[in-house]
């Protein structure tokens, strides 16, 4: 049987480039290379292509060749520069690893809908909207469900510190993993958050403070797309903290767990609160548009009301993210979490026109 050729992205030059790197680490130790033949594409921080044998801890230094996806569909998959001469590899489906700016954000997924190469996860459209968390919050507002109320910091643009009730939290509008976030207690630390934030993005968000449980939902579409019903829902977690505030992926050694949070999961919340936090979260991920897979984190308080934190469209896969952590909780293991994203993938390419 023929193996699906499938390229799988990771690095990238945002922040979260060490990130992509450990989710893309788990991925080749969960992938069947029975059924794929793996390509990894790694970029590197300052937005060299290259293909790589894997990727390992130094993987830009080991038997790594110039590459690039092309973007003419007449020239179909993936150009390998070897001897002076760019070879074509066809590739069936793309799998990107990326987290970020210019992985996560729609960047991506447009170069692939140029190319006319399947994917994983979320359009164009949806990965621009859920990366800007105002916009986010706006189109989830619109259809009635609850966000922490904002306000909005353009480039050099003043905010009067006395018009907020404080605690709030600032922090860039399109970033993730908790880069460049600070909880301001007192108006007199505004100014420096809002310029911390502005090392990561122009555009900054303030928001209030919600006093609540912070519970996970993994949500990944096995069906058409037109139907709740046909998106599979890991377990809930909730994350649990011993002090401050959630800052993923900002431990020193994340491997060994989080310095100051626990994940419960399944979430220990009433069964009242799950199936509304499950209908909160499918409601918010068919609102934004997202296709594939995307992680919806939002806020229990303690008279039941939900409220949206932010949704990821393409989930840390490391060993020990969130996402895939649900999913195995709910009788669904990484690799077979691995073939319902590709199959999805293919189904959705097949169901697109002709003349796209």
């Amino acid at each position: 049987m023929n193996r699906l050729k499938v390229a799988i992205l990771f690095g990238g030059s945002s922040e979260e480039h060490p990130i992509s790197v450990k989710s893309a680490q788990e991925v080749a130790k969960q992938l069947d290379i029975e059924k794929y033949e793996p390509f990894y594409i790694g970029i590197t921080k300052s937005g060299a292509w290259k293909l790589c044998d894997g990727p390992g801890a130094n993987w830009e230094n080991n038997n790594c060749r110039p590459a690039m996806l092309s973007p003419d569909r007449n020239v179909h998959g993936l150009l390998v520069l070897e001897q002076g001469q760019y070879k074509t590899i066809r590739l069936d489906v793309v799998f990107p690893v990326l987290h970020g700016k210019l992985g996560e954000d729609g960047a991506m997924q447009g170069l692939l809908e140029l190319a006319g190469i399947p994917y994983a996860g979320c359009d164009i459209q949806s990965s621009a909207l859920c990366m800007d968390k105002s916009l986010t919050y706006t189109v989830v507002r619109s259809v009635g469900i609850a966000t922490p109320n904002f306000w909005i910091v353009t480039a050099n643009e003043d905010i009067d510190a006395d018009r907020l009730t404080y605690p709030v939290f600032v922090k860039p509008a399109r970033s993730g993993s908790s880069y460049g976030v600070t909880k301001v207690s007192r108006k007199e630390e505004l100014l420096g958050a809002v310029e911390t934030a502005r090392e990561y993005d122009s555009k900054v968000l303030i928001e209030e403070a919600v006093v609540g449980s912070e519970i996970g939902c993994a949500l990944l579409e096995s069906g058409d797309g037109n139907d709740t019903d046909d998106l599979i829902t890991g377990d809930l977690d909730r994350v649990s903290l011993s002090h401050g505030f959630f800052r993923i992926h900002q431990e020193s050694n994340p491997e060994g767990g989080s310095e100051n949070a626990t994940f419960i999961v399944p979430a220990d919340i009433t069964e009242e609160s799950r199936v509304r936090v499950l209908e909160t979260a499918k409601a918010i991920y068919r609102a934004l548009g997202c296709r594939g897979l995307a992680r919806v984190d939002m806020f229990l308080k303690e008279d039941g009301k939900v409220i949206l934190n932010e949704v990821n469209t393409l989930p840390g896969m490391t060993s020990y993210s969130r996402y895939p952590r649900m999913m195995a909780s709910a009788g669904l293991p990484f690799a077979e979490m691995i073939d319902r994203m590709v199959s999805f993938a293919l189904d959705r390419k097949d169901d697109e026109p002709e003349s796209r």
